[in-house]
């Protein structure tokens, strides 16, 4: 069984200025909405708004890879919706915020937090000065306080999540919180209910629901712990919520069987989607200089505490894709893409995840990823060179190309 450990100490949430970045239309792009352009992936746009919504005093903007879009997020909108018909008034702490959807509140003064790139970038757009914090960070307290639950994020990220919404409602204060009936949001409630002492779901609509409590006065619980498992020689460390947290995931342990006599040393190694960290810590423990990029700042902690771990130096940045890279060069791209946000599956996100491989390669720079068998990665690797199937099993194929 893994072992397990308190994660890394929290730090204080830090504001985040996020620049434009432009790139050529993927092949799988979004298009906005009512103009029907067609964006590439770095773009933002207006979200449309639904018509319960459709008077407030301000749109709310959105990109690829955030929650919901290129529409806005189920929960989020029901969210909003209710706390608009409550004629919630003053300063809003929204720990999942989004584009800003409760920003556009009339009399709301938002505080927008996000652990997400793409939802950071969005609330730039939206014209927000949003703080980048995982559950557990100190941003500080609010009389009102919101907050959708990620179910599809497992147990001990909503936990986390609870503790956090805990932490930052002073007693006397409100939670508004959102989420999916079909990802245990009932259950969530009662948790919550028993830690706020007192709350009840005040909305439905579909599938989604919202909750309503006032903190009472008491301690808060602790944050769940980081998970530790052992393979391929490392030591990882999982944070709730991260991909393949507490063991290793069978597609990563595919990719990394078929690179076993790939040789590292000296080589320009970008893990791409980095997650707890395996890909990127695996290639510098073989002596590779390795760069990790994740879009959710939960994975990057957890990739940091996996190279603090194993004695590992590597660089690790919170990144929307490659947006937060000034170099190229590489020798090897290595991914386990993502290809779901929230509950929806997307193909954007990995699109452009090949796009930046071309970006960020030397000329003859090669890359590898793997994917569930059913996805049409292959489309996407038109143009490149040398591109085979070097594995497919167990429902899950590598691919490798090289750049023309």
């Amino acid at each position: 069984m893994p072992s397990k450990n308190s994660p890394p100490p929290a730090s204080r949430g830090r504001t985040l200025k996020i620049g434009t970045v432009r790139a050529k239309p993927a092949p799988e792009t979004a298009v906005a909405p009512h103009s029907g352009k067609v964006l590439g992936y770095f773009e933002t746009y207006p979200a449309e708004l639904p018509p319960k919504l459709s008077n407030l005093r301000r749109g709310v903007a959105t990109k690829a890879g955030v929650r919901g879009a290129p529409g806005l997020d189920a929960a989020q909108t029901l969210l909003a919706a209710t706390m608009f018909l409550e004629k919630v008034r003053g300063e809003v702490l929204d720990l999942t915020a989004m584009g800003g959807l409760v920003g556009c509140l009339p009399g709301v003064t938002l505080r927008a937090v996000e652990g997400s790139a793409p939802a950071l970038a969005a609330l730039v757009a939206s014209g927000h000065e949003p703080v980048a914090a995982i559950p557990g960070d100190d941003v500080g307290r609010a009389p009102f306080v919101s907050l959708v639950l990620a179910g599809d994020r497992g147990n001990a990220y909503t936990e986390a999540q609870i503790s956090w919404a805990h932490a930052c409602t002073p007693p006397g204060g409100t939670l508004y919180l959102a989420g999916d009936k079909d990802k245990g949001f009932d259950r969530y409630v009662r948790r919550a209910s028993g830690l706020f002492g007192t709350g009840e779901t005040i909305a439905r609509e579909g599938g989604m629901r919202v909750a309503k409590m006032v903190r009472r006065p008491g301690a808060t619980p602790p944050q769940p712990v980081a998970e530790e498992y052992e393979t391929h020689g490392l030591k990882i460390v999982g944070l709730p919520g991260v991909f393949s947290a507490g063991k290793l995931d069978k597609a990563t342990a595919l990719l990394l069987e078929l690179l076993e006599n790939e040789p590292m040393k000296g080589r320009r190694v970008l893990d791409l989607g980095c997650g707890a960290g395996v890909i990127g810590a695996w290639a510098a423990a073989r002596g590779a200089e390795a760069t990790l990029l994740d879009a959710d700042l939960q994975s990057v902690r957890s990739a940091e505490a996996t190279l603090e771990a194993n004695q590992l130096a590597a660089r690790v940045l919170h990144s929307d894709v490659d947006a937060a890279l000034t170099d190229s060069g590489y020798d090897l791209v290595l991914s386990n893409p993502p290809f779901h946000v929230g509950r929806g599956v997307v193909l954007d996100i990995t699109a452009e995840f090949v796009l930046a491989a071309a970006r960020r390669l030397r000329p003859g720079g090669r890359l590898v990823l793997v994917a569930n068998e059913f996805l049409p990665y292959e489309r996407l690797l038109a143009g490149w060179q040398d591109v085979r199937t070097l594995a497919s099993q167990g429902g899950f194929k590598v691919l490798s190309a090289v750049r023309a």
